[in-house]
């Protein structure tokens, strides 16, 4: 019992999460007689897992594009494509948050890098105010569920599922996330009768050529993937290339002495992200030994007999886990604990990782805590309270999503399956 005070007091001082964790996991398997080099044994087989060389080459990858004027130029050829559409720049928003998110697998980056490029240009074309903030704010994390953002790469290591397969799953729920948000775009564009920019194909083919470099990078990745050519470790290197010869010698928007700061960033970040997940692996087998997970799954059963009625406390727990926690320290702490619950109900690993991802994006905007609110409060000088109001309809969007992810499994599944 003072062992356990003294971590608890070590927590409320702000000591490393992965300190915490280890010290648990050395301590639970010294009480079970059993030898404390187990945790480096943990380590050492989390080491040789050929994916995990993906997370700080597609990290790196990220921190170069959001230096660059990637977003710039992603914008620019949007607006050029859609302009003419009814709330062409709200869809605009929507797709490019979503594909720089999925890159750079940082949803507070996009809004930092993209929001001084969207707030205004929604603002300036007559969009209320509201919209406009709320549609950043929201849009910042909807590429979590796109490859090939860490998160999704981060559950299948710990999950132990093909990653390709979670790749997969995601596509069907976000694009229907950014459909309905899509939907709600256009409608504000009508009721506010905002002007339309005609289609003109010369300025399609100007704004493609300013971003002629970066627009094949999702077709090498994807493509190289799926077709065979490359598996994940080496599309994560294709990708850090590509965008280093990009961004660092035709483009030159990243200078060469720029270089070592960005990856001290990068690798920074990866490494706390990696010591976490390796130490709580360790963790995760002592629980498993303990049988904790077992008898999580009796206590869950003496209240909750339905499949149905599970998933919706799960949404509900998720929901507010994403509002105190980051996605990386919430998938490395709850999803152990959750997959033989959830396999208990005969939920699908796939489908639940989908479901968590899902619920982790719309987390990052719940009141009171969510990280985009601090984030896009900070970045457009708004009040909280407003930033939280302006969100809420489309929290309201995507709750519905997350619902229909939920309790249609055949979304998450489908790709997969074929």
């Amino acid at each position: 019992m003072l062992i356990k005070l003294l971590l608890g007091c070590f927590a409320l001082m702000g000591t490393p999460l992965f300190a915490l964790i280890a010290a648990t996991a050395i301590l639970g398997f010294m009480s079970d007689g059993l030898d404390p080099s187990l945790v480096a044994m943990e380590i050492h087989r989390l080491v040789d897992t050929p994916v995990l060389v993906s997370i700080p080459l597609f990290t790196f990858a990220g921190e170069l594009m959001a230096r660059s004027r990637t977003s710039e130029r992603l914008v620019g050829f949007s607006k050029a494509l859609l302009g003419w559409m009814p709330g062409g720049l709200g869809i605009v928003t929507l797709l490019v948050c979503a594909a720089f998110t999925a890159l750079t697998g940082a949803s507070g980056v996009t809004i930092i890098a993209l929001g001084a490029l969207l707030y205004p240009s929604l603002a300036g074309e007559g969009y209320p105010e509201r919209f406009s903030l709320g549609l950043v704010t929201t849009s910042g994390s909807l590429g979590l569920l796109f490859p090939p953002a860490i998160p999704l790469i981060l559950f299948g290591i710990i999950a132990r599922e093909d990653i390709n397969n979670l790749f997969l799953a995601g596509i069907v729920p976000g694009v229907l996330m950014i459909l309905l948000l899509g939907l709600w775009c256009v409608r504000q564009g009508l009721k506010s009768r905002i002007p339309l920019t005609p289609f003109r194909p010369a300025d399609i083919a100007s704004a493609a050529r300013k971003a002629a470099w970066e627009l094949p990078l999702p077709v090498i990745v994807l493509g190289g993937i799926y077709s065979g050519w490359f598996a994940l470790g080496e599309a994560a290197a294709v990708t850090a290339a590509y965008v280093l010869l990009v961004e660092v010698a035709i483009y030159r928007d990243v200078k060469w002495r720029e270089l070592p700061g960005i990856m001290t960033r990068s690798m920074t970040l990866v490494g706390g992200i990696l010591i976490i997940l390796a130490v709580s692996q360790a963790s995760t087998n002592l629980l498993i030994d303990q049988e904790v997970p077992q008898r999580l799954f009796e206590f869950v059963q003496g209240f909750v007999t339905s499949k149905w009625s599970f998933l919706m406390l799960l949404n509900i727990f998720l929901l507010a886990l994403g509002a105190v926690l980051d996605i990386f320290s919430a998938t490395v702490l709850v999803v152990p604990l959750l997959l033989p619950i959830a396999a208990g109900y005969g939920v699908d690993p796939v489908h639940l990782g989908i479901i968590f991802l899902a619920n982790m994006e719309i987390g990052y905007c719940t009141p009171p805590v969510g990280l985009n609110l601090f984030i896009a409060s900070y970045r457009f000088q708004k009040p909280i309270l407003t930033t939280c109001r302006s969100t809420l309809p489309f929290l309201a969007i995507l709750s519905a999503v997350v619902l229909l992810i939920t309790y249609v499994p055949a979304l998450s599944l489908w790709l997969p399956g074929l």
